[in-house]
């Protein structure tokens, strides 16, 4: 059983910044892919960055350059630095994993998100 439980989403004026965190519990490795995507209402969810298991990064274009993607050292906790904050990027983030276990099994999990406003 895998569990993500997001947190440090909140209230930040245009051009700020926040740190949100991703804390994942039970069978999980530091060779998992994960990434952060959001949500924003009445909209699909999409995504904003990940990270695979080589430490490769895609970011989507609308935060390139403003948001940072990042693990600590078994890739338990998994971290999205946001800085230069706009309204479009207001939204529910959401923490994803993907666990590949022996032989050829994948396994997708989702935090329950947390919700950043950008506003002045």
């Amino acid at each position: 059983q895998v569990q993500l439980m997001e947190s440090g989403g909140g209230l930040v004026q245009p051009g700020g910044s926040l740190r949100l965190s991703c804390a994942a519990t039970g069978n999980i490795f530091s060779t998992d892919d994960v990434g952060w995507y959001r949500q924003a209402p009445g909209e699909p969810r999409e995504l904003v960055a990940t990270l695979n298991s080589l430490g490769r990064i895609k970011y989507a274009d609308s935060v390139k350059g403003r948001f940072t993607i990042s693990g600590d050292n078994d890739k338990s906790t998994v971290y999205l630095q946001m800085h230069n904050l706009k309204p479009e990027d207001t939204g529910v983030y959401f923490c994803w994993r993907e666990v590949r276990t022996w032989p050829d099994h994948e396994y997708e999990y989702w935090g329950q998100g947390t919700q950043v406003t950008v506003s002045s």
